[in-house]
């Protein structure tokens, strides 16, 4: 732009040097100081364009430089984003790998607890009445389901329910415990006695009155129990040893193994 200010300059110039030429020949000093002032005029607008212009091309390079900056910048900022972006997808399909990895892994372990869960409540049939309806252990077989399919648990809570069981039935397993039962004496008529049971492989009871006793052992469909009332002594000696009414000693009871 100022370059072509500076040529319309000089243009506009040169019709006035021209016409100060005309004059030369009628009065050739006023008309030389006339053309002089006139160039001097000239070379000061030139001049000044010169400068206007190196002024706006400082500017202007300024400017340039300002914007290959932003430039590189915003290139810069677009390569992180890409690189960002790469990352991101990188780990959602790490993500989605484990997901399935965890999901197929859940299944498995929902079939191998669906099948625990099934043998644990074919144990109950295998217990005692008196560990059937234990505090600890009747509320966590109530959790579980006749078909686990069915069950609205987590995976996590149907565990803890199936390992809470056994942890008792193993504790019971491993112990020799007494309790208060009702069972039925020879003619079938209700008897209230105390029973001992030898972890959950064996059993006998006996009445207060020491006359009616039975032995007793865990079969596929539940507790069988037979009578033994020759026994019932012994019984009662080793209940009352284990209540610690009586003197530890050794006490010969009737076992019978299949």
């Amino acid at each position: 732009m100022k370059i072509y200010r500076v040529m319309i300059i000089i243009l506009l110039s040169v019709p006035a040097l021209c016409r100060a030429s005309e004059l030369i020949s009628n009065n050739p000093v006023e008309t030389t100081r006339t053309v002089i002032e006139q160039w001097v005029e000239v070379q000061g607008k030139i001049s000044k364009a010169k400068n206007d212009w190196t002024l706006e091309q400082e500017t202007l390079s300024d400017r340039i430089e300002m914007y290959r900056k932003e430039i590189a910048s915003l290139q810069e900022k677009i390569a992180k984003g890409r690189a960002d972006v790469n990352e991101a997808d990188k780990h959602q399909i790490e993500l989605f790998n484990e997901n399935e990895r965890l999901k197929n892994a859940s299944e498995s372990f929902g079939k191998i607890l669906t099948s625990l869960e099934v043998k644990t409540l074919s144990l109950d049939k295998k217990l005692p009445e008196s560990i059937r309806e234990n505090d600890r252990i009747k509320p966590l077989r109530q959790r579980i389901p006749e078909d686990p399919n069915q069950s609205k648990l987590s995976l996590s809570q149907r565990f803890m329910n199936v390992i809470g069981i056994l942890n008792e039935l193993n504790k019971f397993n491993y112990e020799i415990s007494v309790t208060s039962e009702v069972q039925k004496s020879n003619n079938g008529d209700p008897v209230e006695v105390t029973a001992l049971y030898i972890g959950l492989g064996q059993g006998y009871y006996v009445n207060t009155n020491g006359t009616i006793a039975g032995v007793g052992r865990p079969t596929p469909n539940g507790w069988s129990w037979e009578s033994a009332d020759g026994a019932a002594k012994e019984i009662q000696d080793a209940i009352s040893i284990l209540k610690n009414e009586k003197i530890a000693s050794f006490i010969p009871l009737p076992v019978k193994v299949e």
